[in-house]
């Protein structure tokens, strides 16, 4: 079964909606929002609340209504195409890099895949009709987002790719240094289950694959805790799509923060 929803904790009964932090909370550690320029940095910082979202939470279920977008900071959301209400596959995750929901700005007001936190932490969060109202007058906004937006689609690309045509060993590892580069850590915590559901297949074949990572040496994995113990024997494992989703998004990156 997919994660369930759970309710948001935020961090205080206070702000401008009446949740989260008080109007003109600091921008949580989002590199997307820390790169615009000040002024208008001021100006959208009074639209947001601080939120912090938990582990398998979700935020984002395909159809529904998109009601608020998310600039995660210390947090990890993973994004889940869905096949028949219950098959899914990881087709990309958000972090302090980027923004989830960014796309009710081209006019695409309901949600096209379904949105869990890999690792809960704070998000600064804005109203969609806020958001759109301020995309429409803020060009330095609209410039960040397009560039991001065209970066996010090409990492979808290239992982939609490499699930059809690559191993599940090559894949875990591919998922497992991603994960690595978004947290900026060689230790976080995964479940089978959350791995099984990101990678589209059973949990006996995640364990199977994990199991194989382990023996080699490349990491340690008990009760969903991971250690990368060997990064260039990992990538060595890995499909070329590491590589490529890699320097789609630092080359992505570099345009969106000059």
């Amino acid at each position: 079964m997919p994660p369930t929803t759970a309710s948001m904790t935020l961090s205080r009964d206070a702000g401008r909606s009446g949740l989260g932090t008080p109007a003109g909370a600091p921008t949580a550690g989002n590199r997307l929002l820390a790169s615009l320029p000040e002024h208008d940095l001021r100006h959208l910082a009074a639209l947001f609340d601080t939120v912090t979202v938990e582990v398998g939470e979700v935020l984002y279920e395909p159809g529904q209504p998109i009601g608020h977008i998310y600039f995660p900071g210390d947090c990890l959301i993973s994004l889940l195409a869905v096949a028949e209400g219950r098959m899914t596959l990881e087709v990309g995750s958000v972090g302090r890099e980027g923004v989830l929901g960014a796309s009710v700005a081209l006019g695409h007001d309901l949600a096209q895949v379904r949105a869990v936190v890999q690792r809960s932490g704070t998000a600064s969060r804005i109203a969609r009709a806020d958001f759109c109202a301020e995309f429409a007058q803020l060009d330095s906004l609209q410039r960040l987002l397009y560039r991001y937006t065209d970066t996010l689609l090409a990492q979808a690309i290239q992982i939609a790719v490499c699930s059809r045509f690559h191993v599940l060993e090559a894949r875990l590892a591919r998922s497992l240094l991603i994960t690595r580069d978004r947290l900026q850590s060689e230790k976080f915590h995964l479940t089978h289950e959350f791995l099984a559901h990101t990678l589209g297949v059973r949990r006996v074949g995640v364990t199977k694959a994990a199991s194989a990572l382990q023996q080699q040496k490349l990491i340690t994995y008990s009760r969903g805790n991971i250690e990368i113990l060997d990064s260039a024997g990992l990538e060595a494992v890995s499909c070329r799509c590491y590589e490529l989703v890699k320097d789609s998004g630092a080359i992505g990156m570099a345009n969106v923060f000059v």
